[in-house]
């Protein structure tokens, strides 16, 4: 997927390249998935495919009714019935979100499988929720193109039972009755998805529009047991929701993104929402500066003046520098000299895979002096490459082959300086996401912990460098995992949430809270520097 054209890759757990979409069911539901969560035309006829060849249809001619139909059906069916969150019990509810619009080749088999779910699930167990935009012309808000979507819905068997209209405004009760007349649904069956000011505000939305209401009389979900504990934990998650969403915070802090597909802010969009919940926690409005990474170097400065200087204006004046992942070499040196300028003026600094791979090239240029020293994936001949590939990577096969999902990350001795390790309540052991093929050159490590950079986490063989800082700074950390797959709106990314502190001034004050939430009496801070 070209970030530029489609937005971020989203990382699961289990290593699962995704589309974004998951990312967000994710961060809202406090839910980890797994790449099964994913289903897509490939992988439904590659399991039909191999289902012939295993002669599993005994000789029948294969077909799209009924084998791919059944293959869509059994696998959510069988993927519906797996534990998504910490409790391992089995969900009560599954959301199926079937993507595109009405009419598209590529989704007519979803379609149909869905249309032929419904018969099988039976009533009170399922519900179709049809989303609709509502455009307003010359003032007007026009009804008609939802009503042909609707029709053309209802003509491939699928009958919405809720359509959910989104506007940019609230829709008039004339267009809500002429929706509910023209589809052939109740009034209150018809929701006014309004553009709020934040999107953390549209749960609070959704129930304004009785939403909860409509799920619990078609699903008969009062009629579900749950127990006392899970129903308080619901009670404390909502409370929190409603406590902290809906303000709106006076003061901003300036955070600027030093990156290379800043053309579409999508493909960014994990760090985006990291930010976002880490800037709410602090009680402040982010304000987020984009940068093209290749404004900063000099090429631009001879070929554009302005679009020079006015990038490094937003970095020089920015409360915190953040450069995340990518890949390959264009813009590079634009992020080495963001780098650079953090360290030296102790602004305070995140970078994420990449970023953190650019730091450690500009500590090894300026503070090692080794003026050539770059990547393998820039420069595969250069002299000093503190960058390489990693041994068990293919150069070949380039697709799937990235070290992915969640894995290990062990503070070291000697690391109880770490603002970071103070952030995730001192543990020892912390469990990230990864997508990258470039790490660090260990031949390189004591010359660059010589210099200031320390790294102070590891993987579980102690060889591969996860986690550097700088001591002296009042937040300079790098991490080659993605910490902004795991952040979610009431529990920012811990990185993230350091990194925005520190940009405001109160690291110390969260940290303690962190310390405080972890058991530690007092929130005493062991060993971390402020």
């Amino acid at each position: 997927m070209n970030p530029k054209e489609h937005g971020e890759c989203f990382v699961l757990h289990d290593g699962g390249e995704t589309d974004l979409d998951l990312g967000n069911y994710e961060r809202y539901l406090g839910v980890d998935l797994a790449r099964d969560n994913n289903i897509t035309t490939g992988k439904v006829y590659q399991q039909v495919i191999e289902n012939e060849r295993k002669g599993k249809y005994l000789g029948r001619t294969v077909q799209v009714v009924p084998h791919v139909i059944d293959a869509i059906i059994d696998t959510i069916n069988r993927v519906s019935r797996v534990p998504v969150d910490k409790s391992g019990e089995e969900p009560d509810v599954c959301i199926i979100e079937l993507g595109g619009t009405v009419g598209d080749i590529e989704s007519m088999p979803f379609v149909e499988a869905l249309t032929q779910l419904r018969h099988r699930a039976g009533k009170n167990n399922f519900i179709n929720i049809h989303v609709s935009y509502v455009p307003v012309v010359n003032g007007e808000q026009k009804t008609k193109p939802t009503q042909h979507a609707v029709k053309s819905v209802r003509s491939a068997g699928l009958i919405p039972d809720l359509i959910a209209c989104r506007c940019e405004k609230p829709l008039e009760q004339g267009t809500i009755n002429k929706v509910a007349s023209s589809c052939q649904v109740e009034v209150n069956q018809v929701l006014a998805v309004r553009d709020m000011p934040t999107i953390y505000q549209v749960p609070l939305l959704l129930e304004e529009q009785g939403l909860l209401r409509e799920l619990k009389e078609t699903l008969k979900l009062d009629d579900v047991k749950l127990s006392p504990a899970r129903v308080s934990q619901g009670q404390e998650v909502w409370a929190k929701w409603q406590k902290i969403v809906p303000l709106g915070y006076a003061e901003t802090v300036d955070i600027v993104l030093v990156g290379k597909y800043v053309e579409l802010h999508d493909a960014y969009l994990s760090v985006i929402k990291a930010l976002e919940h880490s800037a709410m926690r602090c009680g402040r409005k982010l304000n987020l500066i984009w940068v093209d990474s290749e404004h900063l170097e000099e090429k631009t400065q001879k070929e554009d003046p302005t679009k020079y200087h006015k990038a490094w204006h937003d970095v020089c004046v920015a409360k915190g520098i953040l450069v995340p992942g990518g890949f390959g070499h264009r813009g590079t040196e634009g992020m080495i000299r963001a780098a650079q300028w953090a360290r030296e003026q102790k602004t305070p600094f995140l970078g994420v895979c990449l970023g953190m791979q650019v730091a450690v090239i500009e500590a090894a240029r300026n503070l090692c002096e080794l003026k050539d020293a770059t990547s393998e994936e820039f420069d595969a001949n250069a002299e000093h490459r503190v960058i390489i590939f990693m041994p068990e990577g293919s150069k070949e096969k380039l697709g799937g082959t990235m070290r992915l999902g969640t894995r290990s990350t062990h503070f070291q001795p000697g690391s109880e300086f770490s603002k970071l390790r103070a952030l995730y309540g001192e543990a020892t052991t912390i469990e990230e996401r990864h997508r990258h093929r470039y790490e660090v050159n260990p031949d390189y490590i004591e010359k660059l912990e010589q210099s200031g950079l320390i790294f102070i986490g590891k993987d579980d063989s102690g060889e591969r460098m996860e986690v550097v800082e700088i001591k002296d700074h009042p937040y300079y950390v790098g991490v080659q995992y993605h910490p902004e797959y795991t952040s979610r709106v009431l529990d920012p990314s811990r990185p993230f949430l350091g990194f925005v502190a520190a940009a405001i001034g109160c690291l110390e004050q969260i940290t303690k809270e962190i310390l405080q939430d972890a058991g530690f009496a007092n929130g005493s801070i062991n060993g971390a520097h402020f």
